[in-house]
């Protein structure tokens, strides 16, 4: 089993919850997955690492 870096516990710290830090990744992934390029660094991993060096941040639209 690998270990994730950076940890999901100062990952969890950047956002409001695990929900919003899934969510994030996910949509950053994405975006970095161009179609017929293999990268060097899977695109969750460069996402969880934007996210930990604040690279990319999120905006709340609507209180539930």
């Amino acid at each position: 089993m690998s270990m994730v870096d950076p940890s999901i516990d100062y990952l969890a710290e950047k956002v409001d919850s695990k929900y919003t830090l899934v969510i994030l990744a996910a949509k950053r992934a994405r975006e970095l997955t161009i179609p017929g390029v293999n990268s060097a660094e899977k695109e969750v991993s460069a996402a969880l690492k934007e996210i930990a060096n604040d690279t990319i941040t999120y905006e709340r639209t609507k209180n539930v």
